[in-house]
């Protein structure tokens, strides 16, 4: 057997090892299994390595045991004759590594994941310097926010005292004005009655006088002279005043408290003019619409209506199926957005924004710590700020108009009546760790009262919508 069969014949042509786990292809040749596999492997190819034979597919491999069996039978009659040499190995027909032992195989799959580790490792503290940068300019722009808010009150707090310095004079003037007045009234008043007190007392004198004249003719006409009607004052029915100026420190206040009120709303008005540069342009998702909830075809306005209900929507994770609610499209995770809705007469509706991980299945309770931060208003009475529990919203006026602005990375979501420029409502303090929406509800329909749209308003003229809300 040793003179007729050599030891190449058993090794594999393309590592140039004995044979291990050998297959035969359908060309006829013999390879190691892993050797064949890595081979096409490299080649992208299905071909025999020798005589180049192309195969349409991969073929099927399975190990020969009979081939097997032989060339570990030869190996072991080879081992034991005399002044055996193993045929030194020739060059391999594609560089392939030997076979390798399966502890190296481990230890390289060891190092592979230590590398994919290192390289995750590498990638989240790319992710956390990055956000360390962020929540550095972060502070820095709520630094220079802050700086800007001071100066703001600075310059509101010396005009309130401006004003009230300005009042307190005019209030003391008016006072010592009023003082002066009265002075001088009294003045008069005293003057007249000592007139009035001569008169009357030369009178009396005159009268005493009388008793002494015997002649009743000159007596009469005495008499008649001395006793004629006086032009004097009914004193009982003259009213002194002491008290002209009382009431002036409580009218100047009240004068002081409007005064107030005018900055205040002059402050929000220059806020609300402020906002509008970061105006989005805000529309609606229908994937996240209750099954009764009505969208306009530009998904802008928003009803109610019990026939919708009839036609069932595709169900789906993000859809509210019992609250009469929907989602605004855009979402937003930093950076300050502004919006406003038009709510009109509605006598019921919700507004406000809410985060992406809310419950949208089932009865829902609008506060924040079910992620909802929102303001409603029910049965045409009052406003109401959703904060679980709610906080009654005390305004002069309902508004028609509502102004949504969120500062995302300060924490805060305030609420504004647009066409009063005034404020209705703020939630601040907040830290908002997840995407934010639009989120409105124009509720039933209260047997006919509350049938109306929510309406989201077009960015105004000459303000250019921000576009980076996702």
């Amino acid at each position: 057997m040793a003179s007729t069969l050599t030891e190449e014949q058993f090794q594999c042509s393309i590592c140039l090892y004995s044979f291990k786990n050998p297959v035969s292809i359908p060309c006829g040749h013999n390879f190691c299994l892993e050797c064949i596999k890595r081979y096409w492997d490299v080649a992208h190819k299905s071909e025999c390595p020798l005589c180049k034979e192309s195969f349409r597919s991969r073929p099927e491999l399975r190990v020969n045991w009979a081939l097997k069996e032989i060339t570990e039978k030869f190996h072991s009659l080879l081992k034991e004759m005399p002044g055996f040499k193993p045929v030194p190995p020739k060059r391999p027909i594609i560089p392939l590594q030997p076979h390798r032992s399966e502890e190296e195989k481990g230890s390289n799959k060891i190092k592979t994941q230590i590398k994919k580790t290192q390289e995750q490792y590498q990638q989240m503290i790319q992710t956390r310097i990055r956000k360390t940068e962020e929540i550095k300019q972060s502070m820095e722009l709520s630094k220079r926010n802050k700086e800007r808010e001071i100066q703001a009150s600075v310059q509101a707090a010396t005009m309130m005292v401006s004003a009230i310095e300005r009042n307190q004079t005019l209030l003391i003037k008016e006072i010592e004005q009023k003082q002066e007045v009265a002075e001088k009234r009294a003045e008069e008043l005293l003057k007249e009655i000592s007139q009035e007190i001569i008169e009357l007392q030369k009178r009396r004198s005159e009268l005493h006088l009388l008793e002494h004249i015997e002649n009743p003719v000159q007596l009469q006409q005495n008499f008649l002279r001395l006793n004629a009607p006086m032009s004097v004052k009914h004193w009982a029915d003259v009213r002194v005043q002491s008290d002209s100026y009382v009431g002036t420190v409580r009218r100047t206040f009240s004068k002081l408290v409007d005064i107030c009120q005018e900055l205040e709303k002059k402050l929000c008005a220059e806020e609300v003019n402020k906002m509008n540069k970061y105006a989005v342009d805000v529309t609606l998702d229908p994937a996240t619409a209750a099954g009764w909830v009505v969208l306009s075809p530009d998904n802008k306005k928003v009803s109610m209506s019990y026939q919708q209900w009839r036609n069932p929507l595709p169900d789906d994770p993000r859809r509210f199926n019992s609250c009469v609610a929907v989602l605004g499209k855009q979402s937003f995770t930093s950076g300050k957005r502004y919006w406003v809705v038009q709510v009109g007469d509605k006598r019921d509706w919700d507004l406000g924004v809410a985060r992406e991980s809310i419950n949208r299945k089932g009865a829902i309770t609008v506060r924040p710590d079910n992620g909802y931060w929102a303001i409603c208003r029910r049965s045409g009475g009052s406003l109401c700020a959703c904060a679980g529990p709610a906080v009654s919203l005390h305004l002069k006026e309902i508004p028609q108009k509502v102004g949504i602005f969120l500062d995302y990375d300060e924490g805060s979501v305030s609420f504004y009546n647009t066409e009063a420029k005034t404020h209705i409502y703020t939630y601040s303090g907040l830290t908002f760790t997840e995407p934010l929406y639009p989120y409105f509800n124009p509720c039933i329909h209260d047997t006919g009262k509350n049938t109306a749209q929510l309406v989201i308003c077009p960015i105004e003229a000459g303000i250019t919508a921000d576009t980076s809300a996702r």
